[in-house]
């Protein structure tokens, strides 16, 4: 029961830690798109900034993981991500050119890029012991909780202060705290792979064949998963929703998402990968009602998509570690984030490319792709009941 307690502690420790580091960048990507266009820059830069440095975080999770579970520095490496995730925040205040605020933008991706393998590698230890499938849903709720916060500070002194620089001064409070609350944890936790009891489940060296299985799967729900960026461009361009109200559509979807990350985690305890081909399902309805439908259809879509993301962020996480031994964990992640991320990358662009041509093509696409990732779900649950067969009982 102590250790149980301990574990939970740990989660929701380093859940908050996370909490403030969402609050910190999500509060600053909100209004950097209108902060570069203030300084000078075209539309073109923006998107080229924005792609190029989502394009970087994720292609550096490959080697970050690698490293991480070679060096075993999990906590230092971590460390290193969150400070530059964080610390280059508040910096955009004193950026007076588009050039400056650009760079300290891509180090801010490269930040997440370095913190995450790691981070997750060590959130994998402290789960197995209150149940993975709570655990990643309980740390992603506790994230999505500030991806909401930070934007609405931010909001708040756009419109008290008139001006965004000030809104990224404010956003020190909550890198601060989170870095202070980061170290305290490494004191109190300095080696979280105690935290886990159980026996390996893998003694082999190599990742398992499940586990690429598993990886497209995740590519192809990720690869038909639209941006909500082309939502919103939808949502004015077929005036389903006002330029006022969209942002609320959003935030709508991020509540969404953090609830769905909890009851999902559950779920996953207890059902397994079963509950991974719900979601799936579930998710193929959302693009259907958000580019075919009205305003009431469109909304009901956002909960669908919201719930899809959320089961995105936390139980494909949870399942890598019921997949991967402990010690090769930081690596898989790493290899998860790359290729959820690239996926990400090339489908969004051929669903753009889809809604100038054909917006029932998109949706015949989107909504094929979360079906397709099922039967390969079912190919999962084979392979690992197959080299695990200790575990055929159990959710993987």
């Amino acid at each position: 029961m102590a250790q149980k307690s301990a574990a939970l502690k740990f989660v929701i420790l380093l859940g908050f830690v996370s909490l403030c580091a969402d609050a910190t960048y999500e509060g600053a990507r909100s209004i950097t798109g209108a902060y570069l266009q203030v300084l000078g820059a075209s539309g073109t830069v923006v998107g080229l900034v924005a792609g190029f440095g989502e394009l970087i975080g994720y292609g550096l999770r490959l080697i970050i993981g690698y490293l991480s579970d070679q060096t075993r520095k999990y906590w230092g490496i971590t460390t290193l991500g969150f400070i530059l995730n964080t610390a280059v925040v508040p910096l955009l205040a004193f950026a007076g050119r588009w050039e400056v605020a650009a760079g300290l933008m891509m180090a801010e991706r490269t930040g997440k890029a370095v913190r995450t393998p790691p981070r997750d590698a060590l959130l994998s230890h402290g789960v197995s012991q209150i149940g993975r499938g709570f655990g990643f849903g309980l740390h992603e709720a506790m994230d999505q909780t500030g991806a909401v916060m930070g934007p609405l500070a931010v909001a708040a002194m756009v419109y008290f202060q008139g001006e965004y620089r000030n809104a990224f001064t404010i956003l020190i409070v909550p890198a601060v705290l989170g870095l202070i609350v980061l170290l305290v944890l490494q004191f109190l936790y300095p080696n979280p792979s105690d935290l886990e009891i159980e026996p390996e489940i893998n003694e082999k060296d190599s990742i398992p064949r499940a586990f690429w299985i598993y990886l497209g799967a995740v590519a192809i729900i990720a690869a038909g998963y639209a941006d909500f960026p082309l939502i919103a461009f939808h949502f004015q361009k077929g005036n389903v929703a006002s330029g006022q109200t969209i942002p609320l559509f959003y935030a709508f979807a991020m509540g969404i998402d953090a609830v769905a990350a909890l009851i999902f985690g559950y779920l996953f305890d207890r059902a397994g990968i079963s509950i991974l081909m719900v979601a799936a399902f579930i998710s193929s309805f959302f693009a259907p009602l958000v580019f075919l439908g009205n305003t009431q259809l469109a909304l009901l879509g956002i909960a669908f998509w919201g719930i899809g993301m959320g089961a995105q962020e936390s139980i494909l996480k949870a399942a890598i570690a019921g997949l991967v031994p402990k010690h090769k964990r930081a690596t898989a992640y790493g290899i998860f984030s790359t290729g959820y991320g690239f996926a990400w990358f090339l489908g969004s662009t051929l669903m753009g490319v889809l809604y100038d041509r054909s917006i029932t093509l998109l949706v015949i696409f989107s909504a094929a792709t979360q079906l397709l990732a099922i039967p390969l779900f079912v190919w999962v649950q084979l392979q690992a009941n197959k080299s695990q067969p200790e575990l055929t009982d159990k959710p993987v």
